[in-house]
């Protein structure tokens, strides 16, 4: 299955101003291995404006991949969010606290629903000097932006290598019985990652972290290392493809009475911005 989907080089990999309908917010550019030669806003969703509020836009998409494909086939009746997010995607940990604030402000009203986008699943290499000098680089405009400690000492570990695919699978197979749990889970991975420097791409430190939320961490080793763990999340990467993300973090809402799904925003946004237009948006679809 792997072989179909190319890798992009994580040194290629640059933040970008994302643009909705004349409304920037900055992003992960291309980062994806699905749109190594795609412009970093290309081949995203684009529609109608459906919400707008002060610099976030909601515009609408046809929502069959996103929304089927997204939740396994699982129907979720009302509104609802899919957040296109990689545990390992700095901006998407500048984002956790976007998402905090949707959870603190609707709780389960409005339920979030993950899919893993992969930034850069199954890489193989320890990063060259010269791309970790820019990804900290990166880091540092997340932190001026955010506010959020970041450590990177990770990044200079001997023989780091940089792959994504262990954390988002984590994730995923939390997501099978709970997607809150998962929700919550992934901004943990985050802050163990970038905040505390610990390898998320081990196997025992996911363990270990999974046993913070009462969970059994042999079960979760076992499920984990599976096979169907590993389609399953490169099934995430394929749905954000044929979904059009092309940067994280990506997140839509819907459906509107018409069963459209419309896109919040494509990179980061602050977060009273982003409930604004959620709450503006349950309204007019209320009304």
């Amino acid at each position: 299955m792997r072989a179909f989907y190319p890798r992009l080089d994580y040194q290629r990999a640059y933040l970008v101003p994302v643009i909705i309908f004349g409304v920037a917010s900055l992003g992960c550019g291309n980062t994806r291995p699905f749109a190594a030669t795609a412009a970093p806003d290309s081949a995203g969703p684009r529609g109608k404006v459906i919400g707008h509020s002060r610099g976030v836009a909601v515009t609408s998409v046809a929502p069959a991949a996103m929304v089927t494909g997204a939740l396994g086939g699982r129907r979720v009746e009302g509104p609802h969010l899919i957040y296109f997010a990689d545990p390992m995607c700095s901006w998407c940990y500048g984002f956790s606290r976007v998402i905090d604030e949707i959870r603190a402000a609707f709780a389960g009203a409005l339920p979030i629903r993950l899919v893993m986008g992969g930034l850069r699943p199954g890489a193989e290499e320890p990063m060259a000097e010269a791309a970790k000098a820019e990804i900290e680089g990166h880091w540092r405009q997340v932190q001026a932006a955010t506010g959020l400690v970041f450590d990177a000492t990770i990044l200079r570990r001997e023989g780091f290598v940089y792959d994504t695919d262990p954390a988002a699978r984590a994730v995923v197979v939390l997501r099978r019985d709970d997607p809150e749990l998962a929700v919550r889970f992934l901004g943990r991975v985050q802050s163990a990652f970038y905040s505390e420097g610990r390898d998320v791409t081990r196997g025992e430190v996911l363990a270990e972290l999974v046993a913070e939320f009462g969970l059994d961490p042999k079960a979760f080793t076992e499920a984990w290392s599976s096979e169907a763990a590993q389609q399953e999340t490169w099934r995430d990467y394929a749905i954000s493809q044929h979904a059009g993300v092309t940067g994280f973090p990506t997140l839509v809402a819907g459906p509107n009475d018409e069963g459209v799904f419309g896109v919040v925003t494509r990179g980061y946004a602050p977060p009273a911005q982003v409930v604004r237009v959620l709450r503006d948006w349950i309204q007019r679809i209320a009304a």
